[in-house]
């Protein structure tokens, strides 16, 4: 079958692969539209989670042999420790993920755990289907910072996960939505799906700020550009380094909270929300395009901002 393998540091390349083999408690995916994430653009240059060749691909749909039409919810977490008893399986010490530590959906197929796939509402769109998964990770921030409604939010980044925090913000009832980003096309997005005010870099004061991006210099504007007692919500990992002021996180009673992925219900959220978003900023590509798109937005492409490779149609 045909995939877009991850190769060598860098590298994807489309491969004719092996079918997967369907093991016990297992389901076969036939996979309609798989979107590319950042964590995937920045993570191959210098393989880590990710060993190559691999075939990646989180944030997939499709159909099942049966005809079910369902997304993947990609973390596979142990259920048993402590951790996972908590209820945060997402942050689960022996967690993996489909894509990752696995074979993914950027393939015509891919077998995946019996418990991983969740049933798409009744006419929900492939390209909604596709954006699930991100929205998820918007959805447990949006959580995490205590879903405060008539707040006034910041975003850092106006890629695909800084959108759907914007949108999850005024789902979720936030007073005004202001979003920072270097690219003025993307900027016109973020003003389109009723961002408040957009430019290179936040100006005002804000209640909580999501930082999609993941920088020392956006982590550090996070939080200077918070109230005294605001909350910084940090989903970006595109570097290791934090680069903030740390006496006047004190002296301002600030917080910092990390947000990793999301918990089934976060995922179920998702799925009540995307129906009713302008998703029009995501395209779609066949997977023999895959290696151009991936490569191009690697190497700092900013259209599209979100990519959906669609390996069938079934």
């Amino acid at each position: 079958m045909k995939a877009l393998v991850f190769t060598a540091p860098g590298v994807v390349e489309p491969r004719d692969v092996p079918e997967p083999e369907v093991g016990r408690g297992e389901v076969l995916v036939h996979v309609v539209t798989s979107g590319i994430c950042g964590s995937e653009l920045h993570g191959i240059r210098t393989p880590g989670f990710r060993v190559p060749p691999l075939v990646m691909g989180h944030e997939f749909a499709g159909r099942t042999d049966d005809g079910r039409a369902v997304a993947v919810n990609p973390i596979l977490s142990c259920g048993t420790c402590d951790v996972c008893a908590a209820g945060l399986r997402n942050v689960c010490r022996n967690r993996q993920m489909i894509g990752v530590h696995r074979p993914g959906g950027f393939a015509e197929r891919v077998a995946v755990p019996a418990g991983a796939v969740v049933p798409l509402p009744d006419g929900l769109g492939w390209t909604a289907a596709g954006l699930v998964e991100p929205t998820a990770n918007a959805v447990h921030a949006w959580r995490l910072a205590g879903r405060p409604a008539g707040a006034r939010i910041g975003v850092l980044g106006a890629g695909a996960i800084g959108l759907t925090c914007l949108l999850a913000a005024l789902s979720g009832g936030a007073a005004t939505v202001e979003i920072a980003d270097r690219s003025p096309e993307r900027l016109a997005i973020a003003s389109r799906l009723g961002a408040a005010a957009t430019g290179p870099e936040l100006t005002g004061e804000y209640d909580v700020v999501f930082d999609a991006v993941g920088v020392a210099a956006t982590r550090e504007q996070s939080l200077a550009r918070l109230r005294p007692g605001g909350a910084a919500v940090w989903l970006g990992l595109a570097d290791q380094a934090a680069g903030y002021d740390a006496r006047d996180l004190v002296r301002g009673e600030k917080r910092v909270l990390g947000s990793f992925a999301y918990d089934d219900a976060d995922f179920a959220g998702a799925l009540g929300l995307v129906p009713g978003w302008d998703l029009s900023w995501a395209e779609t590509f066949p997977l023999a395009e895959g290696a151009d798109v991936f490569t191009a937005l690697m190497n700092g492409g900013a259209t599209p901002v979100k990519a959906l490779l669609t390996p069938g149609t079934r």
